[in-house]
């Protein structure tokens, strides 16, 4: 039955959405293992990309919290069985495709990693992380573990800057690396004998973050928390997979939200009012996409990067990013932060009683369902910081208004205040703010944009620039919105 679905996948299409947003590629011939320091192959420094709206900054995943990877999902009410549920009537492309990756991870479970040691006595060291690929070959109809050696700690890598040096352990492979550094984002490319190999698997390690400051590196490798979890691939894209992301946040926003209700959690922006009636679904799902769009992905690709951010949810679902882990140690899809146990989210759990949060961290901020509680609780504590004026236009229009809670949850109240700042130079006031409508084709605005009402139509102004990233995410923000409403407008039709 694999080798029919496999036919079939041939010459099927992806998102026709380059991933080059992060530079050329580089690549390195395969190399035998080595007990010894490899020396240094030569890098050949990588074209700079046309340059997009919001330039790409250096990217670097920090280690992923060991209490976060100790909770992967089994296969028993994992994400393939989970998938399994969603594709019954689903296209064969999907079939294969959760064939194919239920197929890799059972091939990956069992792979041991290859940790390789440097120098001797107090001077040993690890080398560097090896990592697991599960490849299939659709001209041979086989699968190949490859194990590829990446530095460490993360090196601080920029798209378009110098290439991320890497070494391949597996004879006959070749790999290229696409994007990323860490647990949640690292993707290669494969060939061998000019075939391209399609990745359906990853096995990646987690080391413990106490061990690795006190370079105690044999203890290091003996509790490395090894995860089975495939980042975004072209290779596992597909409309369909687009469609579940977006029925499956929307139907978890819903459930965050009538949990709320159940447990008569107050608001307290809105005195007197439930706090399951402040934020709608569609307006809390789209932080769980824009947490998760790159900038420079957006600006380069449009809503296609929205796509394949769904694609993930709508593939590996609860699974989806819970190992994302930023710079500013901001973990899941929601990306909370909690900086020594007293931050945001601790915040949150001990402002927000009502609402049951988890108070693990770790645990709570990567639980999806309760993350999206979570986020919920944030905006309303937002939202009770901001002038009576904000809160009335929001309370009358909620998801339009939502980009002064979303630019607070992006940055906290000085980005509330700035961003009134520059809606009163772009001539822009609170009942004149409207919904996404159609870009003018006569005279292109130059965007992040605001959308103002005139007349029958809503019409783009360019944002005055404030806080870049802000800019974007309220960008992204409105951009996405109009999905999700999209989809839930059909939904109510449909019911």
């Amino acid at each position: 039955m694999l080798v029919l679905f496999a036919l079939a996948l041939s010459g099927c299409a992806t998102t026709g959405a380059d991933q080059d947003d992060e530079g050329e590629p580089f690549a390195i011939a395969a190399i035998p293992p080595a007990e010894e320091e490899p020396s240094a192959a030569p890098a050949a420094q990588a074209p700079a990309p046309e340059e997009a709206k919001a330039k790409p900054e250096e990217q670097e995943e920090p280690e992923v919290p060991k209490a976060v990877a100790e909770t992967e999902h089994r296969e028993e009410g994992g994400p393939v069985d989970e998938l399994a549920e969603v594709i019954v009537s689903g296209s064969t492309r999907q079939k294969l495709i959760h064939n194919l990756v239920a197929e890799a991870q059972n091939l990956l479970k069992d792979v041991k990693l290859p940790y390789v040691f440097t120098g001797k006595g107090r001077s040993e060291v690890l080398r560097g992380r090896p990592v697991a690929f599960a490849l299939w070959s659709e001209a041979k109809m086989e699968w190949t573990i490859a194990n590829v050696e990446i530095p460490r700690p993360p090196v601080k890598w920029k798209p378009g800057g110098k290439p991320m040096p890497f070494v391949v352990t597996t004879p006959g492979i070749q790999a290229t690396h696409v994007k990323g550094t860490g647990a949640e984002r690292l993707m290669f490319s494969f060939t061998r004998d000019g075939e391209a190999l399609k990745v359906y698997g990853r096995k990646f390690p987690v080391f413990d973050e106490d061990l690795l400051k006190k370079k105690q590196w044999r203890a290091v490798v003996a509790t490395a928390k090894p995860i089975v979890y495939l980042p975004f691939t072209e290779d596992t894209f597909d409309p369909a997979f687009v469609n579940a992301g977006k029925a499956y946040l929307l139907d978890t926003a819903h459930k965050a939200i009538a949990e709320l209700r159940e447990a008569r959690a107050p608001s307290l922006a809105y005195p007197g009012e439930s706090l399951a009636d402040i934020v709608p679904p569609e307006v809390i799902t789209t932080l769980a996409v824009i947490e998760q769009t790159d900038d420079s992905d957006f600006a380069e690709k449009g809503e296609d990067a929205f796509d394949e951010v769904l694609s993930q949810y709508g593939l590996k679902r609860g699974e989806a990013y819970r190992y994302s882990v930023s710079r500013a140690s901001a973990i899941g899809p929601m990306q909370f932060t909690n900086a020594k146990g007293r931050g945001t989210y601790a915040m949150v759990v001990r402002k927000c009683p009502a609402a049951r949060l988890n108070p693990d961290f770790e645990l709570g901020a990567t639980d999806l369902l309760n993350a999206m509680k979570a986020a919920i609780c944030l905006f309303d504590l937002d939202l009770a910081d901001m002038s009576a004026e904000i809160r009335s236009a929001y309370h009358d229009n909620m998801p339009v208004l939502g980009i002064f809670p979303v630019a607070a949850y992006n940055g906290g109240g000085r980005n509330v205040k700035k961003l009134q700042k520059v809606m009163k130079k772009a001539n822009v006031t609170l009942a004149e703010l409207g919904p996404v409508g159609d870009d003018p084709d006569d005279k292109p605005v130059s965007c992040p944009c605001l959308w103002k009402k005139v007349a029958a139509e809503t019409r783009p102004v360019s944002l005055p620039k404030y806080n870049n990233e802000n800019r974007w995410y309220i960008e992204k923000y409105q951009r996405i919105l109009s999905v999700f409403q999209e989809d839930s407008e059909a939904a109510r039709e449909g019911g």
